[in-house]
């Protein structure tokens, strides 16, 4: 993950644009604090870690099942009425 200032942001932004569309992510600074991220926009949910962590463990807790105030409830549960 590069860093830039906003002051070389404004300067080279198409330069910055590309890294970004070669999959790289950009932090720009204002006096040496975050202000913003340029990333790759992933359109595919599976391409996101985030996403997928989230999702498995989703998974995990429905195979496990998940406790509604006293009454436990499984994956099959849902689907078997």
């Amino acid at each position: 993950m590069r860093t830039v200032s906003l002051m070389i942001a404004n300067q080279q932004f198409s330069r910055l644009i590309r890294e970004v569309e070669a999959g790289e992510d950009v932090v720009i600074t204002r006096r040496g604090r975050p202000i913003a991220r340029l990333m790759p926009h992933r359109a595919d949910k599976a391409a996101d870690p985030e996403w997928v962590a989230a999702y498995e463990r989703m998974t995990e807790l429905l195979e496990e099942g998940a406790s509604l105030g006293g009454l436990r409830v499984r994956r099959d549960d849902l689907y078997d009425r």
